[in-house]
């Protein structure tokens, strides 16, 4: 079995889970071709990266992430650096050769995904980008299902993204709240997210209509360094400056409609995270927080047809590298093993495999978010324009 040196920039919650994920995918997928090896991890705040390494295995760290992309040990990297750094971290590892597992958004707006799938193309490396939950088995039997017409012609979809992990009034006003290191707020954050399940499941995205806001105009500003959502109280207020709700009106190349609706400040609201598809014979359901059960319904009644719930199992996705039998419990960090296995293996075959996401994928995402942040400041219609 051939070693692979992987690398971790930026050692976040994401980070860390990146990191475990690449320390458990043998073990669920032991016919691997390639056993990823952790030879170092980047971070910036002081000491971070000297404390992962110590805790993960990682055989070096450092502050510096271009010390990565100019590392001989390194083959793949995972970047999970902030979203401003996405497009410089992202080009200069494919331009030094190295396979590319890096986070959504990919920068900031559609240019931005474009430059570094570009990179990545040019230099002949391969990727993925972590839009996790299409890597759900129940997502991945929807979506089968929906091809296969078992609900018949898709009418319309509704995707939602509803979390509170912002909601708290003294939330660190961080990078996330930044129009010029966080991009588009809860358009990046999450709804990227529901762009890429509704490309997944129902084909391309034309045209948008959307209306943003911000609910919470101000936050205090952190004293030193921050990791996840910590709160600031007492910190000197700074402006919000990205949008913290967005609801959008989607068409489908299909002729399909949808609604996608994501926020961030949602009290009572935590990963609340779902589709609903409906078709002329029947409907499918998910909500992430019952990740491994689908809602089906299909027939010929029309009116008054129940719906079923459906656990998914074995031979559903990549299920059973987890679980023996339909019913028992994922969770959200085998889905990042999921997309770790399919990286790595997609590496070792020179091409993509299975349907996680590439590149091109998140330039799709990116180019429906910056169609929507074009419909919410003209108050009309936009086109979907992939750059």
């Amino acid at each position: 079995m051939d070693a692979l040196g992987v690398a971790v920039i930026g050692f976040g919650w994401m980070g860390r889970v990146h990191t475990q994920a690449y320390a458990r995918v043998r073990h669920h997928f032991p016919r691997l071709p390639l056993r990823p090896e952790l030879v170092t991890v980047a971070e910036e705040v002081p000491g971070r990266a000297e404390e992962a390494a110590e805790r993960f295995g990682f055989a070096s760290a450092t502050r510096d992430w271009r010390e990565v992309a100019a590392d001989p040990r390194v083959g793949a990297v995972s970047v999970t650096a902030p979203n401003f750094l996405h497009r410089e971290i992202g080009v200069a590892m494919a331009e030094a050769g190295k396979h590319l597992w890096i986070e959504k958004p990919v920068g900031l707006t559609g240019a931005d995904a474009r430059a570094v799938a570009d990179a990545v193309a040019k230099a002949g490396v391969r990727s993925t980008v972590g839009f996790n939950y299409r890597a759900a088995p129940a997502v991945e039997t929807a979506r089968s299902l929906i091809a296969s017409g078992g609900i018949g012609r898709v009418t319309h979809v509704r995707v939602r993204l509803f979390s509170d992990y912002a909601a708290h009034p003294d939330a660190a006003l961080t990078w996330r709240y930044e129009r010029e290191r966080g991009g588009s707020g809860v358009l990046g954050d999450l709804a990227s997210h529901g762009a890429d399940l509704a490309r997944f499941l129902l084909g391309d995205i034309v045209s948008v209509a959307a209306d943003t806001a911000v609910f919470v105009g101000e936050r205090p500003r952190p004293a030193g360094a921050t990791s996840g959502h910590a709160l600031a109280a007492g910190g000197e207020p700074g402006a919000v400056e990205n949008e913290d709700y967005v609801g959008c009106l989607l068409r489908f190349a299909s002729g399909a409609r949808g609604v996608l609706e994501a926020c961030r400040v949602s009290v009572g609201e935590q990963n609340a995270y779902g589709f609903e598809v409906h078709g002329t014979t029947g409907a499918v359901f998910w909500d992430f927080r019952r990740m491994n059960e689908l809602g089906v319904s299909r027939g010929t009644a029309y009116q008054d047809q129940p719906v079923s719930t459906v656990y998914v199992g074995p031979g559903d996705g990549e299920f059973g590298a987890f679980q023996p039998g339909a019913a028992n419990a994922m969770g959200y960090d085998d889905l990042k093993v999921i997309e770790a296995y399919r990286f790595l293996r997609s590496v070792a075959e020179g091409e993509p495999y299975g349907p996680g996401a590439t590149l091109v994928d998140a330039v799709h995402s990116a180019a429906v978010l910056d169609a929507m942040a074009e419909s919410a400041a003209t108050r009309a219609w936009a086109d979907v324009t992939v750059p």
